[in-house]
């Protein structure tokens, strides 16, 4: 018999504002618009897209449009989304991070 899986969704594991600010923190860190714009539409699934969209003054469809994978929204709607969130958005000096990719040694 196969093994019966179910897709993961991390709004289910959403319980808190905490839950949530930490969630969002970790995707920022990661600095992948994607893996932003897809932490915001987990958040906002688990508090409850309709009643999100009327706190943040959007349209449920523009909402959903907007955290859809393909979406791309404009830094004005994700910061009325993050306020209807009970949220705000720090700004900190980076650290030093690694590079993703090894600079190439130099020839001898």
């Amino acid at each position: 018999m196969a093994l019966k899986t179910l897709p993961f969704d991390a709004a289910a594991f959403i319980d808190t504002p905490e839950d949530a600010a930490e969630f969002l923190a970790d995707a920022f860190d990661s600095g992948d618009p994607r893996v932003i714009n897809a932490a915001i539409g987990a958040v906002a699934r688990a508090r409850g897209m309709s009643e999100l969209a009327k706190e943040a003054g959007l349209s449920r469809q523009s909402l959903y449009r907007s955290l859809s994978e393909d979406g791309h929204p404009e830094f004005a709607t994700v910061m009325k989304i993050l306020g209807a969130l009970g949220m705000t958005l720090t700004v900190a000096p980076a650290t030093a991070r690694e590079p993703i990719l090894d600079p190439p040694a130099p020839i001898a």
